[in-house]
């Protein structure tokens, strides 16, 4: 959708509250109304409604609205309320959304380079050191190269919520080898589907909405979504009862806030500005809300759903790298990819080696005074 071809309905409104405030201190007064209407965000999720990150966008949206003075009104819309799941970044970019929260490899279909931007190759960074790489290390502008330059899309995007490491996920049965994993059907997305593949697995790349019922069928016997409040949520405890904690498929992850790129820019500054660093604000907010509840849907999957809380073993840690050692060369060939491959690499390198030398051992202080809970 072109901006100067284009005027959608909200710009309109907002076009017309501005010229009702302009009457309104001339002659002919119009209601105050008109001056104050807000300018209405239309944003999906990729999410179900009684999923937890259905209440992480609803974050941004209050603190949206609260920053802008009601001036904005973000609209959150559960997935499938205009569009499925995994075609938010298509409604975007044609203006049938305003804006989407999702995640890159939701779009991993359209280019596998969308699978860099949290769900790639883990070098030793975790989410939070892949985020701060996006905002100070070049992502922020691989990232628009590729969705605008070589993609030609309309939308603008930024990340937020640097997020856990996800489970290696759920199995009816205990899982303790690298040969124990082949023949599963397994569903994961992005490049995690090509690193499954090299495991010996089969992938199939499901919503999360569609994980148990997938299950009950058969067509998958393995899974992995995301977290304990989302897995719960969606009865994940249900239809397998081993969870394994800890993975390298896809461990430094964060959401996407994608926006029509001419809806934006028709908006003042200001309200563009607070889209924007509202993501960082509801980051923090998000972050809170994960640690709380989170480690209490794992609490309450163990003590009362019956689920084994197992840690991922370092043979299927190990052999989950050396998949990523063969696939990452593949990722090379294409100039994009290597060229963000490389950035992440000189990141992560100085970055991490700050972070890991200068961490103390948590688990160390954590086995001391809650001496024998951990796993490990």
């Amino acid at each position: 959708m072109s901006k100067e071809n284009t005027i959608n309905r909200r710009s309109f409104l907002r076009k017309s509250a501005l010229a009702g405030g302009t009457v309104a201190g001339g002659a002919l007064a119009a209601p105050a109304v008109l001056a104050q209407a807000p300018i209405v965000l239309k944003m999906q999720t990729s999410w179900g409604a009684a999923n937890i990150w259905d209440e992480f966008a609803k974050d941004y949206a209050t603190r949206v609205g609260e920053m802008s003075g009601g001036r904005l009104q973000v609209d959150v819309l559960p997935a499938g309320a205009v569009v499925a799941a995994f075609q938010v970044l298509d409604a975007v970019n044609d203006g049938v959304l305003d804006a989407a929260h999702s995640v890159p490899v939701y779009w991993y279909g359209k280019n596998k380079a969308a699978s860099l931007f949290g769900t790639g190759p883990v070098f030793g960074g975790s989410a939070t050191t892949m985020l701060s790489w996006f905002y100070a290390g070049g992502g922020q502008e691989l990232y628009d190269e590729l969705t605008q330059d070589i993609m030609g899309l309309d939308i603008q995007g930024y990340l937020g919520f640097p997020m856990f490491a996800q489970p290696f996920g759920w199995f009816k049965e205990e899982v303790n080898t690298a040969a124990d994993l082949e023949g599963f059907k397994y569903r994961t997305v992005g490049l995690a589907a090509d690193l499954m593949a090299k495991l010996g697995m089969s992938v199939a790349q499901l919503p999360g909405g569609e994980i148990v019922p997938a299950m009950e069928r058969g067509v998958i016997d393995a899974f992995e979504f995301n977290n304990p409040s989302s897995d719960r949520d969606f009865g994940a405890q249900d239809v397998a009862k081993n969870y394994y904690l800890s993975s390298y498929h896809q461990a430094s992850e964060s959401f996407e806030f994608l926006f029509n790129r001419g809806f934006l820019e028709d908006l003042d500054p200001d309200l563009q500005a607070i889209l924007k660093y509202g993501v960082e604000a509801v980051s923090t907010a998000n972050t809170a809300k994960a640690m709380d509840r989170y480690s209490a849907d794992l609490q309450t999957l163990a003590n009362d759903d019956g689920v084994t809380v197992h840690r991922t073993s370092p043979e299927i840690l190990a052999a989950q790298l050396s998949a990523w050692d063969e696939l990452i060369p593949e990722l090379e060939a294409d100039e994009f990819m290597k060229k963000t491959l490389d950035s992440q690499r000189a990141w992560v390198e100085r970055v991490s080696y700050y972070e890991l030398m200068n961490a103390p051992d948590y688990a160390l202080a954590f086995e001391h005074y809650f001496p024998g809970k951990l796993a490990i």
